[in-house]
């Protein structure tokens, strides 16, 4: 806690927040607090907000972190829920503050998006695998299909025929998933007969250092090939553009070469 201390100042905090709040009525619990707790509850990998804020009450580190004193008493668990779920939720001020952290970084000279590393992990979910139901489902258009399509009609033209009409390509296709009825957004992902399980997939770009420069997640279905062109357009975005990314076999497809070496960025 010293260091991140030393590392950031979170006062910019509350110009992010400061339309989520009212200068009339009871004072509220300081912003930065209810930051900096998540930051506690990650860092130190506390399962849960109710364990964090017990921790909080007997950790002396964690209270000098926090602004509080030896005699300072921690609001209960429930009042930094209410908080969270009333301002925060349905905002992007977590990814706000992950760019603003990222920014000071790159100020300091510490991070370069000059070679970008992707890759995807698995969260496992919080749900119960044998609770789901069947849904037949319309197959997701892949980021790069217009361009297939695109290129196919040049070519056709280059070769004297006539070009496929917009409905060739439109047919509408199908599939068959489990859903979860515990956690709809999760996805149900299976790496082999033992592991079978409803999760997440949290998709990150990072530099050679390891310090990560994009995330993305998606219900653990979702194949690694269809995220990383959202992922590199991030990483232009809000840090620059790499004169190379690397990727495992799962991204090897001629789809992401091609969008890769039109944008003049060495596939490895």
């Amino acid at each position: 806690v010293r260091k991140m201390e030393a590392a950031i100042d979170f006062t910019f905090i509350y110009d992010l927040v400061k339309d989520m709040y009212s200068e009339v009525g009871r004072p509220s619990i300081d912003p930065v607090i209810l930051v900096k707790l998540t930051f506690i509850q990650y860092t130190f990998g506390i399962r849960s907000m109710r364990k964090t804020i017990e921790e909080v009450e007997t950790n002396m580190a964690y209270r000098w972190f926090l602004g509080y004193g030896f005699h300072d008493k921690v609001p209960h668990f429930s009042t930094f829920g209410k908080n969270y779920e009333r301002r925060f939720k349905d905002t992007d001020l977590f990814e706000q503050i992950f760019y603003r952290i990222l920014m000071t970084a790159a100020n300091k000279k510490l991070i370069s998006a000059e070679h970008v590393f992707v890759d995807s992990t698995h969260v496992k979910a919080s749900a119960n695998k044998r609770k789901f139901e069947k849904k037949i489902v319309r197959k997701e258009t892949r980021a790069y299909q217009g361009r297939l399509q695109e290129e196919i009609n040049q070519d056709r033209e280059n070769h004297g025929k006539k070009p496929f009409p917009p409905d060739k390509f439109d047919k509408e296709e199908t599939k068959e998933i489990k859903e979860s009825t515990t956690d709809s957004e999760s996805g149900y992902y299976v790496k082999d007969e033992r592991t079978k399980q409803f999760a997440y997939s949290f998709h990150a770009a990072a530099d050679r250092n390891g310090f990560v420069l994009g995330t993305i997640v998606t219900p653990g279905n979702t194949h690694d090939s269809q995220i990383l062109e959202p992922l590199v357009e991030q990483v232009i975005e809000k840090v620059g553009k790499p004169e190379a990314v690397a990727a495992d076999a799962a991204y090897k497809t001629p789809a992401i070469t091609s969008y890769l070496f039109n944008k003049e960025i060495i596939p490895a």
